[in-house]
């Protein structure tokens, strides 16, 4: 394992059936003034939102509620949200859905106190909050898994007026406080957004792990959370309702982007870069937008980590190495992975999840091309992952 690094996360996960009593320890900690930030409603129609109220309730809080974050939250419900923070004066920041909620009140933690043109200098220029700066308190009440939200400072916020999509991990200020996985709160999702969950699950593994060729131990954490997710995804897909599935996958979630097992790697996010660019102009499930690239860009750049590529067949889908070349093995990996795929009924295909061939030149002129694994693709090497990918 080699190179330097620096790990801390010290957001407080409660985790279980049970799990919700840590909101009862957590909240008498923080301010009178909470907001509640949620999507679309579906809390209040299975029961969460209730289950959520009576906490805050018992313990004197003053609520203001945000609802209405969107699967791909845009820079006005960004605006928005500060609008409502600022307002207010709140004290603590409580998300309450999955993925884009979570994110989405990470960044309205970072912008509330910012006195500047926050998209400008967070998202286009990638800075974070100057020292001293207030950064508002974030605790996460999980509904779905898959970004791992709940357990890092990262967000992802769209502008709609220029279908630029743009992620920021900010640094570990935005962290939250503290998180509630009840897996049970997971099992009214609609089954083609817990697939989407997944395959964001495993795409944050594989950006990791395809990235340096040392012996390190972040891989082998990595190609155990991909037997767990792999495991746990056929179970689900056959009976959305398997609990222990659900609870494997809400856990795979959270480890596969904590810091954990990126330490000491390169990293290599340059499916997500191009997912986003995708959701920016389909709006399709995050999820969905990485599973219809991930094939052809992982066959573009297999030669250039073919090392890796030959592990991850090996290790991860038990490919016999026998009479076969490293670029058999490698390729018999990749089948493996898009087998698995089918399997459990995710998009292959940008048209499966409505791109058009008018859209590709926007969607890469949206892309930001990054040199940090393997090889960095070239505009026209990303043109051809991406008709590959149609």
């Amino acid at each position: 394992m080699l190179g330097n690094f620096t790990y801390c996360n010290p957001t407080k996960l409660y985790f279980g059936e049970q799990s919700l009593e840590g909101l009862h320890k957590e909240l008498p900690k923080y301010g009178d003034r909470v907001v509640l930030i949620y999507g679309g409603g579906s809390i209040k129609r299975n029961g969460i939102y209730d289950e959520v109220m009576a906490v805050i309730k018992e313990t004197g809080k003053t609520v203001v509620e945000n609802p209405g974050v969107m699967s791909n939250p845009t820079l006005a419900k960004l605006r928005e949200g500060v609008d409502i923070a600022r307002k207010h004066q709140i004290d603590l920041i409580l998300a309450v859905g999955g993925g884009s909620v979570c994110d989405y009140s990470k960044a309205v933690a970072a912008c509330a106190h910012f006195e500047g043109d926050y998209w400008d200098a967070f998202y286009l220029k990638q800075q974070n909050p100057p020292q001293g700066q207030t950064i508002l308190p974030v605790a996460c009440v999980l509904t779905m898994a898959g970004t791992g939200s709940e357990m890092n400072a990262g967000t992802v916020i769209t502008d709609a007026d220029t279908k630029l999509k743009v992620g920021h991990v900010y640094d570990e200020r935005l962290l939250p406080q503290f998180s509630i996985l009840n897996p049970n709160y997971t099992l009214t999702v609609p089954v083609e957004q817990m697939k989407a969950g997944i395959f964001d699950i495993m795409s944050h593994i594989m950006e990791q792990y395809f990235s340096d060729d040392d012996d390190n131990t972040s891989d082998y954490l990595s190609e155990g959370l991909m037997h767990s997710l792999i495991v746990a995804a056929r179970k689900a897909v056959k009976d959305p309702q398997d609990y222990e599935a659900r609870s494997n996958i809400m856990w795979t979630a959270t480890w596969a982007l904590n810091g954990l097992v990126s330490k000491a790697k390169k990293e290599d996010w340059e499916v997500h870069m191009i997912g986003h660019s995708v959701g920016a102009w389909t709006h399709a499930p995050h999820g969905f937008t990485l599973a219809a690239v991930s094939l052809a860009y992982y066959r573009k750049i297999m030669k250039y980590g073919l090392k890796k590529f030959v592990r991850f067949a090996e290790n991860v889908w038990n490919v016999s190495p026998q009479g076969k070349s490293d670029e058999q093995i490698a390729g018999e990996g990749l089948d493996a992975l898009k087998a698995w795929m089918q399997e459990i009924g995710l998009p292959l295909t940008l048209k499966d999840i409505g791109t058009t061939a008018d859209m590709l030149e926007g969607i890469a002129r949206g892309t930001f091309l990054l040199d940090a694994g393997y090889h960095q693709l070239t505009h026209d090497e990303l043109m051809e992952v991406l008709h590959e990918s149609m």
